[in-house]
C-alpha cells in the first residue's frame, strides 16, 4: 500500500494544506541521520521536517517564531519522532546565520547530515511598486540565506565524506509572471545555485538537488483559495499541490534511493510547468 495515499478534491486540498501529516507511516530509511530544515514551523517545511522525522531522521526545525517551531516540534515528538526547535531570523547577517548553523550542528549531536534550504518569502506586484525592504528581504531569504548555510554546514559534510543538500525553487523560476518579477529571478537563481555546489561538492561526498513546487495550498496563502484553484484547474494534476506532495519528493533526495541523483531540479508542481491541455 502507498504511503502518499492522499485526500482526491480540490477543495481538501484547498482547505486542509496540512492533510496526511497526522497519519504518516513510519519507517526507517533517514535513520540515524539529522536534518536542518529551514522555514519548517508551517507549509511546505513543516511537511518536510515531519516527513523526514517519520522516516527516522532527527530534526532541526527553524523559523523566527518559537510558538510555532514548538508546534511542530511537539507534533513531530508525539508522533514518536525527534526534533527540535533552532530560533533564526534568516533576514539577518551572515554571521548570525553562521551562528544559527552552529546551535543546530549542536542541537544535532554535532552534525547536520541533510540540510534543506526551503525557506522564502515571495513578495510581488508591478516593478515600480517593489518595496526597497521587501527586495532587500527577498534577497537575504531567498539566496543570502542557502549560500551561508550551505558554506557554513557542506565543510564538515566534506570532513565525514558524505551529506544531503535539497533546495526549495519554484516552477515560476523557468516562466515569465507578470507582476511577479524578483521573486521567480531569486528562484532561478537558487537552481543555479544547485547545479554549481552538486558541481562543487559532489566528487567530495555531497549530493545537492532541489525540489520546484508548484502552485501549492498552504497556510501562506490561504486568502488565495479562488486564485490557486484557477490557477491548477487546467494542469494535469487538476488541483493545487498539497505541501506532503513537495515532502515526499524531499525525502527522495535525501534518501539512498537516490543516491545517483546530482545537480537536478525536480518539478513537483502537477505539470504546470511541462505540460498544457489546451
Amino acid at each position: 500500500m502507498s504511503d502518499t495515499t492522499a485526500p482526491d478534491t480540490a477543495s481538501t486540498y484547498i482547505h486542509d494544506p496540512a492533510a496526511g501529516l497526522d497519519a504518516l507511516p513510519r519507517d526507517e530509511r533517514l535513520a540515524g541521520r539529522t536534518a536542518l530544515v529551514t522555514g519548517s514551523s508551517s507549509g511546505i517545511g513543516e511537511a518536510i521536517a515531519r516527513v523526514l522525522a517519520a522516516s527516522g531522521a532527527r530534526v532541526a526545525v527553524s523559523g523566527r517564531d518559537a510558538a510555532r517551531l514548538e508546534r511542530v516540534v511537539d507534533a513531530i515528538t508525539a508522533a514518536g519522532g525527534e526534533a527540535v526547535a533552532i530560533e533564526a531570523d534568516l533576514t539577518a547577517e551572515p554571521a548570525q546565520l553562521r551562528a544559527a548553523a552552529a546551535r543546530a550542528e549542536e542541537a544535532l549531536g554535532g552534525r547536520v547530515d541533510i540540510l534543506v534550504n526551503n525557506a522564502g518569502v515571495y513578495p510581488g506586484g508591478p516593478t515600480p511598486d517593489l518595496a526597497d525592504d521587501a527586495l532587500a528581504a527577498l534577497l537575504n531569504t531567498n539566496i543570502r540565506a542557502p549560500h551561508a548555510l550551505v558554506a557554513a554546514l557542506a565543510p564538515g559534510m566534506i570532513e565525514r565524506g558524505h551529506g544531503v543538500i535539497v533546495n526549495t525553487g519554484s516552477w515560476m523560476a523557468r516562466v515569465g509572471v507578470p507582476f511577479m518579477a524578483a521573486y521567480p529571478a531569486t528562484k532561478a537563481a537558487i537552481e543555479q545555485l544547485t547545479r554549481a555546489w552538486a558541481a562543487e561538492f559532489g566528487p567530495r561526498g555531497i549530493r545537492v538537488n532541489g525540489v520546484a513546487p508548484g502552485a501549492t495550498a498552504t497556510q501562506g496563502n490561504a486568502a488565495s483559495v479562488d486564485a490557486l484553484l484557477a490557477m491548477t484547474s487546467a494542469t494535469v494534476l487538476g488541483r493545487p499541490v498539497q505541501p506532503i506532495e513537495i515532502a515526499y519528493a524531499v525525502r527522495w533526495l535525501a534518501s539512498d534511493e537516490a543516491a545517483a541523483v546530482h545537480g537536478i531540479s525536480l518539478d513537483v508542481d502537477g505539470g504546470i510547468a511541462a505540460t498544457r491541455l489546451s
